[in-house]
Parts: C-alpha cells; structure tokens; sequence
C-alpha cells in the first residue's frame, strides 16, 4: 500500500539547537534523512511531509531553509510543515520568509508545551488567520487536557484549516478515555477541523503493551468521530521509537484498519494527505 506520510522529523544536532530533547536521551541525538530511509524500508512510504521539530525559537526560520534544501535534493520530502511564531508581531516577516520556501505546506507552533493562555491572545489569532490566504493548514498539538483549548481556537477561526495532531494526545497507557472521547466528539464536530492524524498514540503506549489491541479504542472513536474522509497517517518518526520502530507503527496501523475497505484505507494513508497538503 502506498503511504504520505504526515509526520516526518529530521533533525541535525550540530546545525540546530533542540532543546527538549535534553532530557530524553533516546532521541537526543541526530535522526537524518538516511536514518528515515532505513527505518521505512519496504514499507511504501512514497511522500513524506516534514513536520517541523520545535527547533529552539531563533533557528525556526534556518530549520525550515534547511528543510527545503532537503526536499529540493529528495523527492520523497513532498512538504513541509514549519514552525512560526503566531504569538510574536515578527511573525509577518517570518511568515514572508517561509513563502519563498515552494515545499510550504502549513504552519505549526507547538502548544502543549505552552500555557493554556498562550493561543488565546489576539495577535496569535489574528496572525493565525493570515495562513488560508496563502493555502497553508495548521497542525493542531495540544496535549489531551487541552483540547478544549483547541475547541476554543477552532471556533475563533472558521476560515482556518486544522490538522489535529496524534488524535488530540490521549493518555493511552493509563486509559484515560474520559474526557478526551467527548472532546475528540465535540472537536470533530467543527468541518475547519480537516484531518485527524493517526500519529503519536504508539509513543503515549505501555511500553509492554505496543500492539493492535491497546491503540484499537483510540483508534476506533477517532474514525467514529472524524470518518475516513477526515483522517490521515503519520509515523511520528523518531518520537514514535520511545516504544516502536516505525515499521511496527506500519503493521500496527494496517492491523487496526484491516475491515476497513480498500478505498478507506488508501484514503488514511495516502489520498486525504495529498489532498489536504497539497502534495
């Protein structure tokens, strides 16, 4: 099966700075475009978009030239998702910059790391607003607590496409169903809510328990709430390895949708992606 993969990270340790990766040792180090290569042999992965890395704030603008260099020179990087900084009044020389960048796809600025305050100011959302002009989606990542924080954000901005990132980050090992099933239902209830990404949840899962089974809950109300029309897939390589390879990722994934018909399964792994990226 063919595969656009969503979430691609790439980073290079001694070109940029990423500073949360200090205390996780697993993935403090360099994760290249070879490294990926290796990791989804075989598997039909042929797009890839390139999902910006929440580089240290002052490198965002040189990760995303940096990127761009990279898809220039390798097919498979179809797009790229780059951080900006909405909350800032540079953001519109910021975002200028990125416009001469062909491979821009969208726009993302990390939140679950942030106050519950931080995308609630009117300059965040007054830049936020600037993006449908230019085509670009923004991908949504906000921790389970806070998805009424993205309800909130989603409702501000009819006019801007979202992309819900890692199925809004359940807590998958503690099964914390309740209330993140009923904001995931609510959430989907806004059409600007494009896609549901099918990334992440392997690496929120029991590290003894990362098989079809544990995710497939998760799995099963997102598509209840989203339908096939709005989901696609991402590996969420290299943060997917704290309890996966990307290949398991793969299987686990084909696994939970294996009664799904051919023409909803190609749509999560491959159609809705080209469509909603414009790749």
């Amino acid at each position: 099966m063919r595969i656009v993969d969503t979430h691609q990270h790439l980073w290079e340790q001694d070109r940029f700075p990423y500073s949360w990766t200090a205390g996780i040792p697993a993935l403090n180090r360099s994760f290249s475009l070879e490294d990926y290569r290796q990791a989804s042999l075989g598997e039909g992965v042929s797009k890839t978009i390139f999902m910006e890395c929440d580089v240290d704030a002052p490198h965002a603008l040189g990760e995303a030239r940096w990127a761009q260099g990279l898809a220039d020179a390798n097919p498979l990087i179809a797009g790229i998702v780059a951080s900006a900084p909405l909350e800032s009044d540079t953001f519109s020389n910021h975002l200028e910059a990125l416009l001469d960048l062909s491979k821009l796809r969208g726009i993302r600025r990390v939140l679950h790391t942030r106050d519950d305050d931080f995308s609630k100011t009117p300059l965040f959302r007054e830049n936020l607003k600037r993006l449908p002009k230019h085509g670009l989606v923004f991908d949504l990542c906000v921790l389970s607590r806070q998805l009424p924080v993205a309800i909130d954000l989603v409702r501000a901005c009819p006019e801007v496409s979202f992309v819900l990132d890692h199925c809004g980050v359940p807590d998958v090992k503690g099964e914390g169903f309740h209330p993140w099933k009923e904001d995931i239902r609510e959430l989907s209830g806004y059409a600007n809510v494009v896609a549901c990404k099918v990334s992440g949840i392997v690496a929120y899962a029991d590290p003894e328990k990362v098989e079809a089974c544990s995710m497939r809950p998760w799995f099963e109300h997102v598509v209840s709430c989203f339908g096939w029309e709005r989901m696609v897939w991402g590996g969420d390589w290299p943060v997917c390895t704290l309890t996966s390879d990307l290949r398991n990722w793969i299987q686990i994934t084909k696994e939970l949708c294996s009664q799904a018909s051919d023409s909803e399964r190609s749509k999560l792994f491959s159609i809705n992606a080209e469509r909603i990226y414009g790749v």
